[in-house]
C-alpha cells in the first residue's frame, strides 16, 4: 500500500493548479506522520463525510487520464475502510514487494472485523494496528472551512478561461464611431474651415502612398460635433451642402459648355485646315491645275516651234490653243488660292466664289483668244492660201501633244470620279453641275485638246496628201468652233454658281427633317440652302419654336418648391414684377442656347453647312 499511496501523492501534486495546493498538504497531514510504525484505520462514522469532501475537491480536479490511474490505485480500498500507511525498507527488491502486498490482501480479507491486527514480517517486525477514534478539531474545521471559501473566491476573482464565452464580431451591423477623417474631406464634406479643426484632437496614420510621411487624421465623431456647432444643427448642414451642390454642378455645367465650345471651335479650325488643304493648290483640284499648266505650256513652246517652222494654219491654231489653256489655267490656280482665304470684315463669308470667278474668266480668254484668233487665222487662210509645205515636223509635235493632253485629260477625269463618289453622284451630273469648276475647265480644255489634235491632224494630212491649204484653214476654224463651245459652258456653268444656285433637293429635305424632328420645334418656313462653293452650304431657315416645351425645359433646371414660397411670401405687384422679369429674361436667353444647340447639331451631322441662320418665327 505504501508505493500506491506514494503514486497517488505524485499524481494529484502534478496536476493540481495552485488553488488546490493547501488542499494537498493537509491531505498530507491526514494520511500520517512520516516515518511512523503505526498503521491508522480512520473510523468510518465519524468523519466520513470529512474525507469524502476533501477527496471530491481533489478528485473533481483531475483530468479524465489521471482519474483513471487513480482508480487503478485505490482498488484495494473499495471493499475496505482501513487506511493504513507503513515505511519499509528501502533496500527490498521489487518481487518480496509484491509478495508482501499479496499477503497483506489476504490478511485483510480474514481479519477485516478484527480491530487490532498484528502484522509479523522477517524485515520490517511487528507492527500494532488499533483503531484511531479521530475527531476533527475546531481549527481544523475551520481551516478547511477558510481553505474552501478561499478557493471559491479565488475562482470568482479568476473565472475559467476555458469556459468564458467572448462576445461575437456583428459585420452586419453599421457604426461610424471609430472612424477616422482627413482634413481635406472634413472641410469638404462638412464644411468647415482650418481654423474650425485647429481645437480638434488629432492623430498619426501610416500614409497610404509609399514613401511619405504619416498623414494627420481627425476622429470622425469629433469632427461631427463641431460641423453641428458651427451650422447650428445637422438640418442646416444639409441645406448649406445642398447649396454648395448646386453651386458647384452649375460651374461644372458651365466648364463642360466652355470646353464643348472650344472643341467645337477646334473641331471647326480643324475642318478649315483640312478643307483648304484639301481645295487650295495642294489639294485634287491644286494638283490637277498645276499639272495642266506644266503640260500646256509645254505643249504650247513646242506648237509654237512646228507653227513657225512649217506655217500651217491648223499648227497655228493649236498653238493658240495651247497659250490660252496655260494662260487660262493660270488663272484657275490663283482662284484655287484665293477661295480658301479666311474671310475678314470686307468679305464676312469669305472668298470661296473666287473659283467660280477664275473659271469664269478663264471661260471668256477661251471664247475670246482661243476661238477669235483659231477662226480669224483660219478665215484668212482661206482667203490668202499659202503654199503647202513639209509637216513633218508638225506631225511629231502633235502627237507628243496627243499623249501629254491626253495624260492630263486623265488626271482631270480621276479628280471628277472621286468628287463624283464622295458626293454620291453620278459623273455627268457632277461634271454639269459644275461642283468643282477648276477641275471641269481642265477636263473641257484637255477634252477640246485631243479633239482638237485629231481635228488638226486630219487637216494637215488632207492637205498633205490633196496638196490644197483649204483643208487646213477649215481644220482651223474647226478647233475655234471646238474652242467656242467649251468657252461657253465653262461660263455657263459658273454664271449659275455665281448666281446662287440651291442644293440638291435630297440633302435640303435631309436637313429639315432633323430640325422638325427636334422637341422644341414647331415648323419650319422659308427653307433656303445654298451653295457657296468649295462643298460649302449657307443654310436659312423661320423656326416655330414651342413655347411650352420650352417653358417646360425652363422649369426643369430650377427648385419649384422654392419658387412657389417666394411667391407666397409676395403681396403686391412690385414684389411680384421683378420676379417675372427675372424668369422671363432667363426664358429668353435659353431660347438663344436652344437655337445654338439646333445649329451645332446640324453643322455636326452635315459638315458641308458653313453658316446656318435661324430666325425665330
Amino acid at each position: 500500500m505504501l508505493y500506491r499511496t506514494c503514486n497517488l501523492r505524485n499524481i494529484i501534486g502534478c496536476k493540481l493548479n495552485h488553488y488546490n495546493l493547501d488542499q494537498l498538504y493537509y491531505l498530507k497531514v491526514l494520511l500520517g506522520k512520516h516515518h511512523s510504525s503505526i498503521f491508522v484505520k480512520q473510523s468510518r462514522s465519524r468523519s466520513d463525510n470529512y474525507y469524502k469532501l476533501l477527496f471530491n475537491n481533489i478528485y473533481n480536479n483531475l483530468n479524465v487520464c489521471d482519474k483513471k490511474n487513480l482508480d487503478k490505485i485505490l482498488k484495494v480500498k473499495q471493499t475496505s475502510t482501513v487506511i493504513t500507511r507503513f515505511s519499509s525498507n528501502t533496500n527490498k527488491s521489487s518481487s518480496s514487494d509484491d509478495d508482501e502486498i499479496d499477503k497483506l490482501k489476504q490478511e485483510l480479507k480474514t481479519t477485516i472485523q478484527n480491530k487490532i491486527v498484528e502484522f509479523k514480517s522477517k524485515e520490517v517486525g511487528i507492527f500494532k494496528e488499533r483503531v484511531l477514534e479521530s475527531v476533527p478539531s475546531p481549527n481544523d474545521n475551520d481551516n478547511i472551512n477558510k481553505i474552501i471559501e478561499s478557493d471559491a473566491a479565488k475562482k470568482a476573482i479568476h473565472p475559467d478561461v476555458i469556459k468564458a464565452k467572448t462576445l461575437r464580431v456583428d459585420l452586419s451591423a453599421e457604426s461610424l464611431e471609430r472612424n477616422f477623417i482627413t482634413p481635406v474631406r472634413a472641410m469638404v464634406d462638412f464644411l468647415l474651415k482650418p481654423s474650425d479643426l485647429e481645437s480638434l484632437p488629432k492623430t498619426k496614420r501610416r500614409s497610404p502612398y509609399e514613401d511619405k510621411p504619416p498623414i494627420t487624421v481627425y476622429w470622425r465623431k469629433d469632427v461631427e460635433a463641431k460641423a453641428f456647432e458651427v451650422w447650428g444643427s445637422r438640418e442646416a448642414l444639409i441645406k448649406e451642402r445642398i447649396k454648395k451642390e448646386v453651386v458647384h454642378k452649375t460651374y461644372q455645367q458651365n466648364i463642360f459648355t466652355i470646353k464643348r465650345r472650344m472643341k467645337d471651335i477646334r473641331k471647326e479650325v480643324s475642318n478649315e485646315k483640312k478643307i483648304k488643304q484639301r481645295e487650295g493648290l495642294l489639294g485634287s483640284s491644286g494638283k490637277v491645275v498645276l499639272t495642266a499648266v506644266i503640260i500646256n505650256g509645254s505643249n504650247f513652246l513646242f506648237k509654237l516651234v512646228a507653227w513657225i517652222y512649217t506655217g500651217s494654219h491648223s499648227m497655228f491654231s493649236e498653238c493658240i490653243h495651247s497659250a490660252a489653256d496655260t494662260f487660262n489655267q493660270l488663272i484657275l490656280a490663283y482662284g484655287i488660292h484665293k477661295s480658301v482665304q479666311n474671310p475678314d470684315a470686307d468679305h464676312p463669308y469669305g472668298y470661296t466664289n473666287m473659283k467660280h470667278v477664275s473659271s469664269l474668266i478663264s471661260g471668256v480668254g477661251i471664247f475670246c483668244v482661243g476661238t477669235g484668233l483659231s477662226i480669224y487665222h483660219g478665215i484668212h487662210g482661206i482667203l490668202f492660201p499659202n503654199p503647202v509645205e513639209s509637216f513633218y515636223l508638225a506631225y511629231l509635235v502633235l502627237a507628243g501633244s496627243l499623249l501629254s493632253e491626253g495624260a492630263t485629260l486623265l488626271v482631270a477625269i480621276n479628280s471628277i470620279k472621286k468628287g463624283a463618289e464622295d458626293k454620291n453622284k453620278p459623273f455627268k451630273d457632277y461634271v454639269l453641275m459644275g461642283h468643282d469648276p477648276s477641275v471641269n475647265v481642265v477636263l473641257m480644255e484637255d477634252f477640246a485638246a485631243v479633239i482638237g489634235i485629231g481635228l488638226a491632224g486630219c487637216s494637215m494630212g488632207l492637205t498633205s496628201y490633196l496638196g490644197n491649204p483649204i483643208y487646213d484653214a477649215i481644220g482651223s476654224l474647226l478647233v475655234g468652233g471646238l474652242l467656242g463651245g467649251v468657252a461657253t459652258f465653262i461660263i455657263y456653268t459658273n454664271v449659275a454658281a455665281l448666281v446662287g444656285r440651291s442644293i440638291p433637293q435630297e440633302n435640303l429635305d435631309k436637313i429639315n427633317s432633323e430640325i422638325e424632328s427636334d422637341v422644341m420645334v414647331r415648323a419650319i418656313y422659308d427653307v433656303k440652302g445654298i451653295d457657296m462653293g468649295n462643298n460649302l452650304v449657307r443654310y436659312k431657315a423661320e423656326i416655330d419654336f414651342d413655347g411650352r416645351e420650352l417653358t417646360r425645359a425652363y422649369l426643369d433646371k430650377h427648385d419649384l418648391t422654392a419658387m412657389l414660397e417666394e411667391i407666397k411670401k409676395m403681396s403686391s405687384i412690385d414684389e411680384l414684377e421683378p420676379f417675372l422679369l427675372k424668369h422671363g429674361e432667363s426664358i429668353v436667353d435659353m431660347l438663344g442656347g436652344e437655337i445654338d444647340r439646333i445649329e451645332l447639331k446640324l453643322k455636326k451631322n452635315h459638315p458641308e453647312i458653313r453658316h446656318c441662320d435661324l430666325e425665330i418665327l
